[in-house]
């Protein structure tokens, strides 16, 4: 059936008076500013939307109605809980079947599902929305950090660290008081109020505003591994990807005017580096100017020019986003685009000439003058948490080698065997590998099955025979094995596949 969709468009009043009897639509319309508001009516239905819609149903050949849910009105708990209906159309058969099965492979890399499974992290009534990590996710978070230090220290940055909670002076100062307090934690300590830290910026002020600086040490590079919370509203709390206690990754430049664009393109060039070691690659985004914002129309006006030259130098196409800046500043997203195609947005290069002013930093040009340093914030992984979530996705968990919680296990035929399995762990272990021993009485193969269970990548069965030779019997997740291999060989295969943080298992290569 093709039943027409059709526009109109009426007054304000004319809206009010149409849906007098519906509070929600009414509350929504009267949030419009005044002119004129648009409605769509497909048969009997009319229903207030900006569209556009498709000019009939007959474009729609397939369609599914997925779930149901609860939802708060505005996602306020203190609203009326409503029910919301999810459902998708597509223009054939196909597609809708291609995007079920997208849904079904999604569901099968649910982060929460694998987190479990693999005794990487869990949450806690205790504490919503602040994830626990137990010992094998700590394994991977401490390389992910050792991996973000490498490549920050080659590219020349310092680290720093700085106070979780700081007062509300320092807060007024820098704006988060009156444009961010409620998604602030706060406390008062001494008759003095405190706030929990959103975001690690305040305190890289403080820190860079503790001595004079020459034009001769800039640019200043600083990076922070910050914890920072911030309020959400518990009917948004997703799993690593959507929590109340996250660490960033930030790092604050300091530069002077004619080195924005070589700054923002080495931020890019650096996000460019550590995402393809993931196998990620990443689409741009500029953000502009938010209605609730600091600074003057002079310092957007420059900020966001020299992000847009920054974007052409680079030579990537890049989209704008009207109106959604920071409120000190503009900024380019970077979303990254995982295995299945789907995209997120984690690293962002933010440039602020606000929060120097507000804080007085400033640094002695090359014609002995005070001047004002123009500053980056950014991140690459953002929320370190979220970013994990992201990888465990990514990879289904079946990790790298490099990032792998446990990287190889040792089989022992029997408890005879348990014994010379142990004395390998020890010679592999003191080479810097995550080994474990399994010498249950099970049967080998249960041993196979379970290790593969648990996306362990390397399997070594010890027997009689490699225990008289001295060589080893590899198991890889992908069914190969190789018998034979002598310790100096694997060993050499397997800390080069490390070293160089290679995406495949490529140790059994000729």
């Amino acid at each position: 059936m093709q039943l027409p969709v059709k526009r109109r468009e009426v007054s304000k009043a004319e809206a009010l008076a149409f849906y007098k009897d519906e509070p929600y639509k009414v509350e929504m319309i009267s949030e419009l500013d005044d002119g004129t508001i648009s409605f769509y009516e497909q048969g009997e239905f009319t229903d207030l939307c900006r569209g556009p819609h498709l000019p009939h149903t007959g474009f729609i050949k397939a369609f599914k109605l997925m779930k149901v849910s609860g939802a708060y009105w505005r996602a306020d708990q203190t609203r009326a809980q409503l029910q919301r209906i999810y459902g998708t159309a597509y223009f054939n058969k196909k597609e809708l079947s291609a995007y079920l099965i997208f849904l079904e492979e999604a569901r099968k890399r649910n982060h929460r599902k694998i987190g479990a499974a693999l005794d990487l992290f869990s949450f806690h009534e205790e504490a919503p929305g602040m994830a626990f990590f137990h010992a094998k996710g700590m394994e991977i978070w401490n390389e992910l950090l050792k991996y973000w230090r490498f490549e920050h220290r080659a590219a020349g940055y310092v680290e720093t660290q700085t106070p979780i909670m700081l007062n509300r002076d320092l807060w007024e100062r820098s704006g988060h008081w009156a444009n961010y307090r409620e998604n602030m934690y706060t406390s008062s300590i001494d008759d003095v109020d405190y706030a929990i830290k959103p975001m690690n910026c305040p305190g890289g002020m403080l820190l860079y505003g503790m001595q004079p600086h020459s034009y001769r040490e800039l640019p200043i590079r600083a990076g922070e591994i910050g914890l920072v919370h911030r309020h959400e509203l518990s009917g948004v709390l997703s799993g690593l990807f959507r929590v109340r206690s996250f660490h960033q990754d930030d790092a604050h430049i300091f530069m002077q005017p004619h080195q924005i664009q070589e700054e923002i393109l080495g931020v890019l060039k650096l996000a460019d580096k550590i995402y393809s070691t993931f196998g990620l690659g990443f689409d741009l985004e500029l953000s502009t100017r938010p209605k609730k914002s600091i600074g003057t129309d002079e310092q957007w006006d420059t900020a966001t020019s020299g992000l847009r030259a920054a974007l052409e130098s680079y030579g990537r196409e890049y989209r704008i986003n009207e109106g959604d800046g920071a409120f000190y500043g503009p900024k380019i997203d970077l979303h990254i685009k995982d295995a299945l195609g789907r995209t997120w947005q984690c690293g962002t290069v933010q440039l602020d000439m606000s929060l120097p002013e507000r804080f007085d930093l400033t640094y002695v040009a090359k014609d002995n003058e005070k001047r004002r340093p123009i500053m980056i914030h950014r991140v690459i992984f953002g929320s370190i948490e979220r970013f994990l979530g992201i990888l465990i996705e990514h990879f289904a968990g079946k990790f790298p080698l490099w990032m792998a919680p446990v990287q190889m296990t040792l089989l022992a035929i029997n408890d005879e065997l348990a014994s010379y399995a142990f004395q390998v762990k020890k010679e592999f272990e003191d080479k810097g590998l995550r080994v474990i021993v399994d010498d249950r009485t099970e049967s080998l193969n249960r041993k196979i099955r379970e290790a593969q269970i648990q996306n362990i990548p390397l399997i070594l069965t010890i027997g009689a025979k490699e225990k008289e030779s001295g060589n080893l019997a590899v198991r890889t997740l992908d069914g190969k094995v190789k018998y034979g291999i002598s310790h100096d060989m694997f060993l050499d295969a397997v800390l080069e596949n490390i070293h160089g943080r290679k995406l495949e298992l490529d140790i059994f290569q000729e």
